[in-house]
């Protein structure tokens, strides 16, 4: 997809029950966890992280209270200016990807809800689904690398923030200095182009993180549906 600056992801990591919390930190699956949010680029790189928002926070609240998130609900993101699609004199913004539980605005993409879509609609699905592969592929080598995520972290919230901090910075160096080995090509998923998720190797190694219910209730302008819409309709014409 053209104007991606990055693909953005909520998941949570496991903690023991911290004394006093109540159900602050219980989420939907039924643990205590904090949630990490997170955005990577095409390289499988972390470019934007919050961590240690509580588990049982949903409804935008995790988004909301993030830097990045208000930043993107407020439009006020430090991104280039619009420019022409390839091939085309429509000018468009530059933008990031998330799945369906992110709100719509001109900055942030999200996929058409529904099943029996129409083609434009779904063949813009299939693209924004091979995009946002990229940040399960980010969490996902981050788990089978740093497996110490895959246990519940039996500390203060405050340490496990730390522990996850410092595996975001260990997997970004490691990547960077010697990125054949850390994340071979078969290493990762993709999706071919029947929309079809092809696994990865990581997936041998260890479950994914659970999924963040980072919903929004409020209501995207209508602005953000012609942009989507123009989006849309650029790629179906010139796929």
């Amino acid at each position: 997809m053209p104007h991606v600056v990055g693909a953005v992801d909520g998941k949570h990591v496991q903690i023991k029950c911290p004394r006093k919390s109540g159900s602050l930190y219980f989420n939907y699956k039924q643990y205590f966890s904090i949630v990490l949010l997170a955005v990577c680029d095409s390289k499988y790189t972390f470019t934007a992280v919050d961590i240690g928002a509580y588990g049982s926070q949903s409804d935008g609240g995790v988004l909301k209270i993030s830097g990045f998130g208000n930043r993107i609900l407020n439009e006020t993101m430090n991104l280039p200016e619009a420019e022409n699609l390839p091939r085309s004199a429509i000018k468009f913004p530059f933008y990031y990807v998330g799945d369906a539980a992110f709100p719509l605005t001109k900055h942030l993409m999200r996929s058409y809800p529904g099943k029996c879509l129409e083609a434009n609609k779904d063949h813009f699905n299939k693209c924004l689904s091979r995009a946002r592969v990229t940040i399960e592929n980010t969490f996902g080598i981050l788990v089978a690398r740093w497996r110490v995520l895959n246990n519940s972290l039996d500390m203060f919230p405050e340490n496990a923030n730390t522990i996850v901090r410092a595996t975001l910075i260990l997997h970004n160096f490691v990547k960077f200095h010697n990125a054949e080995f850390y994340c071979p090509n078969n290493f990762v998923d993709h999706v071919n182009e029947s929309g079809i998720l092809i696994e990865g190797q990581w997936r041998q190694f260890v479950a994914p993180l659970h999924q963040s219910t980072i919903l929004s209730t409020a209501n995207a302008r209508r602005s953000a549906f012609d942009t989507r819409d123009l989006l849309k309709n650029y790629l179906f014409f010139n796929k």
